[in-house]
């Protein structure tokens, strides 16, 4: 048995399905898994936005980026 693989938009595969069904051919849907993202690395963006809006931010002047670091 082959495997043939289709990308279709939610109408065109209802019609698609059909198609199948009417000719008893088996098949098999697959929902495209949502991309998550780690939760340790959400929780440090969260943390971060509510420091920025506190005001705990750095300025970066463009002329001197190591001075304004701290770095020179």
């Amino acid at each position: 048995m082959d495997t043939i693989i289709i990308h279709a938009e939610p109408k065109k595969k209802k019609a698609l399905i059909e198609i199948l069904k009417a000719f008893d051919i088996p098949y098999e849907v697959k929902k495209k898994a949502e991309k998550t993202y780690d939760p340790e690395f959400v929780k440090m963006v969260l943390e971060r936005r509510a420091s920025a809006k506190n005001g705990n931010t750095t300025l970066i002047n463009p002329e001197d980026l190591w001075g304004s670091l701290g770095l020179k």
